[in-house]
């Protein structure tokens, strides 16, 4: 059998050797051609699996080492046989951290107690609930918007949407691309929704480009019914509007997902998953090489900190935002380069914390939080 792999899917490199014929290719460079003999295609989004690609194809079956699949033409896929997966809460740890580094960097930029601040998670799946659970660690109150668990579970844990519009300091969004139906997201973040914002909040974006409308939320920014924008997933990447940058508090180039903790997790989801279709016996491959931190022990005193500080601490160490959106500012033109190389970024559970003089209470959190003490 023949698979063709994305050349930057990290780790996976060995893992068909044995058992099959391997192509590693940039994604953007699949073509029909190349994939008229193949079996399977694992891949990330920047390969586009549509009628185009696999029409005449023997492809059989598609893995992407990704959360999101709107690269993959799934009613296509569907008629022509050709099943797929993706890679759902691969990289889940990884936006969670993201966003506990936005938080903390704007906490400390606008002097924020942030057990006096509510956040509204608009999409509560693998990473929103992730979101969430950081962020009532960290004091905030938290409110829950996700209309299709609602419907499954009960509106006990869940509110409107108009409710975050009304009451919540940030905004963040971690919603699928949905272009129609009842729970369409395309544009979600549009004129209307941002016109009837109360709080003038600060709105993160790290799921989808297009589930924010570009031209809204700059006029947004300037009118000031948002006071902020933090922006990973922009309308049109690479081609991203330098305007809306320019506005911007913190821009990076759609790396939210990257650490290598969940770059090996998709990777190992799609490697299984190749191996449970065609009966390959890989069930106990697992990604090595994963790289070590740099500085995998956090030292933290605790002297003349309070519990927000201490935190912010441990978790700025382990991911500062502000490093990304720097390079990213500096080199917009570089938007692809900057996420094929980018950095060793591990989530919090390949830190231990070293502490003294930070109460139980406080460690306790850290630990809550993922960190080895």
């Amino acid at each position: 059998m023949k698979i063709i792999i994305d050349d930057k899917i990290p780790y996976i490199r060995g893992a068909f050797e044995n058992v099959a014929e391997v192509v590693y290719l940039p994604g953007s460079k699949t073509t029909s051609e190349i994939a008229k003999d193949a079996d399977a295609i694992i891949t990330r989004t920047r390969t586009i699996c549509n009628e185009k690609l696999l029409t005449g194809s023997s492809v059989k079956f598609i893995a992407t080492a990704t959360i999101g699949f709107d690269h993959i033409d799934t009613d296509y896929c569907y008629t022509a046989g050709i099943q797929w997966t993706n890679a759902p809460g691969c990289n889940s740890k990884s936006v969670e951290q993201y966003i506990a580094s936005s938080i903390m960097v704007l906490a400390e930029k606008n002097g924020w107690n942030l057990s006096e601040k509510c956040i509204g998670v608009v999409g509560v799946g693998n990473v929103g609930s992730k979101v969430a659970r950081i962020c009532e660690i960290f004091g905030m109150k938290v409110l829950k918007n996700d209309p299709p668990r609602e419907r499954a579970e009960g509106a006990e844990q869940f509110v409107s949407i108009q409710q975050i519009m009304d009451e919540a300091d940030i905004i963040t969004l971690h919603v699928p691309l949905n272009m129609k139906g009842e729970d369409a997201t395309f544009h979600l973040g549009n004129e209307s929704f941002l016109n009837t914002l109360k709080k003038k909040p600060i709105l993160i974006n790290s799921c989808r480009g297009e589930v924010i409308e570009t031209s809204a939320v700059k006029a947004a920014l300037i009118s000031g019914q948002l006071s902020a924008f933090v922006c990973d997933c922009w309308e049109n990447e690479p081609d991203i509007d330098l305007e809306l940058l320019s506005l911007t508090e913190i821009a990076t180039p759609h790396i939210a997902g990257y650490s290598k903790d969940g770059k090996a997790i998709g990777t190992l989801m799609c490697v299984q998953a190749i191996s449970d279709f065609f009966a390959l016996g890989l069930n106990n491959w697992r990604p090595l090489g994963v790289e070590l931190p740099a500085n995998p022990v956090i030292e933290i005193d605790g002297i003349g900190l309070h519990e927000q500080e201490i935190i912010s601490k441990a978790i700025l160490h382990t991911y500062d935002i502000r490093n990304d959106d720097r390079d990213f500012r500096n080199n917009t033109e570089l938007f692809e380069q900057l996420r094929g190389d980018y950095p060793t970024r591990r989530e919090f559970p390949a830190f231990t914390i070293k502490a003294k003089n930070v109460e139980k209470n406080v460690l306790k959190k850290l630990t809550l939080l993922g960190f080895k003490k």
